[in-house]
């Protein structure tokens, strides 16, 4: 259930992430290429999106794994979902969003070679570059992969919301500007509909209600016994 939370939220996220990252998109270099250079391309620069994730995914189940051995990890998936209920609700204050950007880690000019080269490896640098970029979404899914408690499983958490992203943003890549801004409004106004969906089964998962796959029962007690062996 987790690992279908990860790509549903990618796939619904990619909505909004066309909205917000589209640019970047519709900038990548190659636009004259033809044929299978165009297309390998475009994918590698969404490879290096999802690489990107993906050692969020790491460093964040890594994290999760801490708060297990701690024996709190009820309480980190409930936690998760009350954090992803207040960062909408910050977000209807206006409250500001953390504004790092990657790409001012590099010159200028740099960043303008990079856009403008015909190098398969800029435009795989440019999506590892971009994967870094603040988004609610990958916020969301950050926070879901440390509910895994693992890092491997962080990382593939993470993948997996990439994946979800991975058809949009693909054709956004390749066919360009198709979203008009009117439409991109209204999925910006769905998306914190989407955040709570989310925030919810996170919490209903730490609730221990057991529900099969939804919110298994998990005996603490003899979770600790084995930890003790």
């Amino acid at each position: 259930m987790l690992f279908l939370t990860a790509f549903l939220t990618g796939l619904i996220g990619s909505f909004h992430c066309a909205g917000m990252c589209g640019p970047i998109a519709f900038a990548l270099p190659g636009k004259k290429q033809e044929g299978i250079a165009f297309f390998l391309g475009r994918f590698l620069y969404n490879f290096g999106r999802i690489i990107s994730y993906a050692l969020l995914g790491f460093v964040s189940g890594s994290f999760g794994l801490g708060i297990k051995l701690a024996g709190i990890q009820q309480g980190l998936s409930i936690g998760i979902g009350v954090v992803i209920l207040l960062s909408v609700s910050l977000s209807y204050l206006k409250v500001g969003a953390l504004s790092f950007n990657p790409f001012s880690l590099l010159s200028s000019k740099l960043v303008q070679k990079l856009f403008q080269s015909k190098s398969l490896f800029a435009l795989l640098f440019i999506g590892l570059l971009n994967g870094l970029l603040p988004c609610g979404f990958v916020y969301i899914a950050v926070l879901g992969a440390s509910a895994t408690q693992n890092a491997m499983e962080g990382a593939l958490f993470m993948i997996l919301f990439g994946l979800g992203t991975l058809p949009l943003m693909y054709g956004v890549s390749i066919l360009g500007q198709f979203l008009s801004i009117k439409v991109r409004g209204k999925i910006n106004k769905l998306s914190p509909v989407f955040a709570i969906l989310i925030a919810v089964l996170f919490i209903v998962r730490g609730l221990n209600l057991g529900i099969p796959y939804l919110s298994p029962k998990i005996n603490i007690e003899q979770s600790e016994m084995k930890d003790c062996h």
